[in-house]
Parts: structure tokens; C-alpha cells; sequence
């Protein structure tokens, strides 16, 4: 066998050398014949040189060797507009809460903590008693100084500082900041129309090149270069994750810059890269151009982001659910629990019904189904495709408002003994008739959590966590908690749903 591949190896070698060959002799008589006609006509006029020279390059082309592509044009144009990003952050010795502001925004021990790191923590060193150094970059969205950057690299910060490519500093206020993107919008106040570049208007393709223009190392107007990758990610930062994943190299620095397509508009904010070492291996994650407007835009207008509410608790339609209620996919989310009085409610939703498209828009599945709803406005008439008992049916329903009900529904559960832990509602089971002494049960479960992804439903009563014994929502935090502490990246729930007992992990997000 070994004597089979050498000579098979060498008869490759044996074609090259003829396929070299040809092209030597397809090429040498043009060579020539360049060369003799300058010999020729040793007066010809620099122009004429010039002609001749062009016209061989042409024709080399033509035979398969096109000029390199550059990106310096569109790098010129727009990397004026990018800036970085120097933060003091408030440093626990001396802050009034009694929680230290943590190393990174995610949970520890999360698929996030270890792996997708957001690459704008504090620099190593301190420069003062009291305060710490983050570097991030941002780019300028408007003339008059408002600068888009991710909530990481701003939050618990003392003074942002922003850097132009220019050289010229200003002190930067926060305009408003939402963490479940990672965003954030300072302003800088000057006299100066400042240069700023616009945001995409159609999502990239996979393939397309893509320039990334950042502060790492805090080494300030670094460009690097790439293509998209894949779109769509989901790596476990927030219930809206929608990522974009390039290739090009980021790094410590680059958190909250912009990275742009060949014409100069910017398709995502760099937000995470994928790094079991910390540095970076061409897997990097942006947060997209549609989110960005959507954010931007409310936190320009109002300070905060007020998202779209139907009311509802969804769960996966894995093949089985489809099996049995009759439907050919496991696409869509089913519906688990309507809340009494909410949009979904008024509109006719009911508990069973699977929502398939959202104005239509096919909904994949239940995470799909919350993106879609949060970035609607409240007060949306929104039309939903849903299969009820085997038929399709269109429902229209007004969104209501996400963060009033949300704060309504945390005092309510705070009255009634219930709490919320990994986007599960949870209340001691012996505070339900017929469940018994032991464990917890799941009275709701958050439509934007990862928990809808498991096989958790409402009316599960939680055994062990870990296993070890539960019987109050503060056991259920504390072993999450631990859970955490010891880089776990999911907790082990074992529950009992009618007389079956059952192992379940959900993910720590």
C-alpha cells in the first residue's frame, strides 16, 4: 500500500509538472514577443510603454489571475466615524451597595462566562484606589455626537471617555442602556459636527466580506478583515439572542465597535467572541443591524426599551407534541398558559393553540416566537397564524406593554410566596391542595427564558436540584447558585409529573 501511494503521488507530481509546462509555454511566447517589439522600437514613447505594459497585464488577467481586492477605499471613508471607548467603573471597596459589581455582566460557570467572552472587562491594571479601566470601541450614528457601544463596556462606569480617530478626547454621558441586548447609547457634546456612518439596511449574506474596526488592546483604529460565517446564533447571552458570527479577529478592545459590509454600512456591533483561551481563534459574534435600530431608537427617544407583551407562557413543539396534535413540522411554539386579561386573551388565543407565523412570518420555534414579539411597539395590532385542534386559523391581537406587566406580575409573586428562578415561576408545593409536603412547583414559566427550551411544564413539582432535596423557591436560587459557583453549566432538576418521576437539566442564564 505504501508503494501504491508513492506512485500515485508521483504521478501527481507528473501532471503539475506538465500542467507548469503548458503555462510556461503558453506564456514565454507572449513574454517574447513584448520583448522584441521594445527591442525593436527602443524610441517608443513612455505612453506607448505604458500601453503595452497595461496590455500584457490585461492579458494575464484574462488568463486567470485578477488583481488583489482591497478594502483601503471603504476603511478611509468610514473609520472616522469609529471611536474608542475608556471607562472608569465604580470599584466595590468604595461603592454604598453591598454587591460587588461583577468582572463580566454573565452568570459564572454559563456557556458565556466560559467560553463566549464579551471582550471589554476591566484592563489588568488600576490606575486609581477607587476605580478600574474598561477599553471598548463605538461609533458615531449621528452629526451631533450620539455613539452607539455595548451596555457591558459602560456598565457601573464612573466617566466614559471616548477617543476619536483623530486623536481628540470627550467626556461621553450615557444616554440610556439595555442589557438584554447589550447595548448602550452615550452622547458626546461638542461644537463639532462629527463624521458617522449609517446602519444597514438588509442583513448580510453568508459569504459576504465584512470589516470589523475596533479599539483592541486599546491600541485604538484597528481594522481587520473576514467573512460572514453563519447567521442567527444563539450562544445563551439573553432570550433575544440573534447573533451574526464572523471570522474576522477580535479581541479585548473591539467590544461595542462596529463592524462594516463593503459599502461602508455597519451590519453588527461586536459583542462576544467564542475563546476557550481569551484571545481570539475567528469566532466572533455581532449583535445585528435590525436590533441596533430597533434599541437605538427608544433609548434616543425615551432612555429605556419598552417591548411588545401578548401574555403568554410557550414552550418547544418537539416531533411528539406534532405527532399528537396533528401537525407535519415541530415548527412553532405552543401556547402553555394565557395570563387572565392580557392581549392574547382578549385576542382569542387559547391554551393548545401552536403559533406558526407572526404577521406572516413563519415562527420557528418558541425563542423565535419571543424575539419576534419584543421588537414590536405596544399597542401593535399583530396578526398570528395559529393550528388549533388540527385547522388553521388567524387571530389578531394588541400587544400590551412587557415591563409594567413584568413588575406587576414580580409584586404579585412576591405576596403570594412565589419567585422566579432560571425563568421558572416557582411556589412550595405544599401551598397546592393534592401535591403534598415535598418540592416546588412550576406555576409559570418566563416565555423569553431558556427554560422554555427543556421539557418543563407548568404544574411539575421540583424534587431535587442537584440531587438534593427542595421545598421553597430560596432552595431552588441557592443551589442554582452553587451550581454557578462550581462552572456548572446547567442545573439538574429532578421533578415528578403525576406519578412519573424524571430527570430535567436547564441551562444556567
Amino acid at each position: 500500500m505504501v508503494e501504491q501511494a508513492h506512485v500515485c503521488g508521483g504521478g501527481v507530481n507528473r501532471r503539475r509538472r506538465r500542467l507548469h509546462e503548458t503555462l510556461l509555454c503558453e506564456t514565454l511566447p507572449l513574454v517574447a514577443l513584448t520583448a522584441a517589439a521594445w527591442l525593436a522600437v527602443p524610441d517608443l514613447p513612455v505612453a506607448d510603454l505604458r500601453m503595452a505594459s497595461q496590455a500584457f497585464a490585461d492579458e494575464v488577467d484574462a488568463v486567470g489571475a485578477p488583481a488583489p481586492i482591497g478594502f483601503a477605499d471603504v476603511v478611509e471613508r468610514v473609520k472616522p466615524a469609529v471611536v474608542g471607548v475608556r471607562v472608569k467603573i465604580e470599584d466595590a471597596a468604595s461603592s454604598d451597595t453591598d454587591r460587588a459589581p461583577p468582572k463580566t455582566p454573565l452568570p459564572p460557570g454559563s456557556p458565556s462566562d466560559r467560553f463566549f467572552h464579551q471582550f471589554g472587562p476591566p484592563a489588568p491594571d488600576k490606575p486609581a484606589h477607587d476605580s478600574s479601566v474598561a477599553l471598548g470601541a463605538g461609533f458615531f450614528v449621528s452629526g451631533d455626537g450620539y455613539i452607539v457601544t455595548n451596555n457591558h463596556v459602560v456598565a457601573n462606569g464612573k466617566s466614559i471617555e471616548v477617543t476619536t480617530a483623530g486623536g481628540k478626547s470627550y467626556q461621553a454621558k450615557v444616554v440610556g442602556t439595555d442589557p438584554k441586548t447589550d447595548l448602550a447609547l452615550v452622547k458626546v457634546s461638542a461644537t463639532v459636527d462629527f463624521p458617522f456612518v449609517r446602519l444597514a439596511a438588509e442583513p448580510p449574506r453568508i459569504g459576504d466580506w465584512v470589516l470589523p474596526v475596533g479599539n483592541p488592546f486599546g491600541l485604538g483604529g484597528t481594522v481587520t478583515a473576514g467573512i460572514v460565517s453563519a447567521r442567527g446564533r444563539d450562544i445563551g447571552e439573553g432570550p433575544y439572542d440573534d447573533f451574526i458570527q464572523i471570522d474576522a479577529p477580535v479581541n479585548v478592545g473591539n467590544s461595542g465597535g462596529p463592524t462594516f459590509n463593503v459599502r461602508g454600512e455597519v451590519i453588527g456591533v461586536n459583542t462576544a467572541i467564542f475563546s476557550p483561551s481569551g484571545g481570539s481563534v475567528g469566532v466572533a459574534f455581532d449583535i445585528p443591524a435590525d436590533t441596533v435600530k430597533f434599541v437605538i431608537g427608544q433609548l434616543k427617544a425615551q432612555g429605556h426599551v419598552t417591548r411588545g407583551w401578548i401574555g403568554v407562557q410557550i414552550q418547544a413543539v418537539t416531533p411528539v407534541i406534532a405527532d399528537a396534535i396533528g401537525l407535519k413540522t415541530s415548527d412553532g411554539a405552543l401556547i402553555a398558559h394565557i395570563e387572565p386579561n392580557s392581549p392574547a386573551a382578549k385576542g382569542g388565543i387559547e391554551v393548545g393553540d401552536v403559533i406558526t407565523s407572526v404577521n406572516g412570518e413563519a415562527v420557528k420555534g418558541s425563542r423565535d416566537l419571543a424575539r419576534s414579539i419584543a421588537e414590536m411597539a405596544p399597542g401593535s395590532a399583530v396578526r398570528f397564524g395559529i393550528v388549533r385542534d388540527g385547522q388553521n386559523k388567524t387571530i389578531t391581537a394588541t400587544l400590551g406593554k412587557f415591563p409594567q406587566i413584568a413588575e406587576a406580575k414580580a409584586e404579585e409573586q412576591k405576596e403570594s410566596g412565589e419567585a422566579s428562578v432560571l425563568g421558572l415561576t416557582l411556589a412550595p408545593a405544599r401551598a397546592v391542595p393534592g401535591l403534598g409536603e415535598r418540592g416546588v412547583v412550576i406555576t409559570a414559566i418566563n416565555a423569553e427564558s431558556r427554560a422554555t427550551d427543556t421539557e418543563l411544564q407548568i404544574g411539575d413539582v421540583i424534587l431535587d436540584v442537584g440531587r438534593r432535596a427542595v421545598n421553597s423557591p430560596a432552595d431552588v436560587r441557592r443551589m442554582v447558585d452553587e451550581a454557578r459557583a462550581q462552572s456548572k453549566r446547567a442545573a439538574l432538576l429532578r421533578i415528578k409529573r403525576g406519578e412519573t418521576m424524571t430527570f430535567v437539566a436547564v441551562p444556567i442564564a
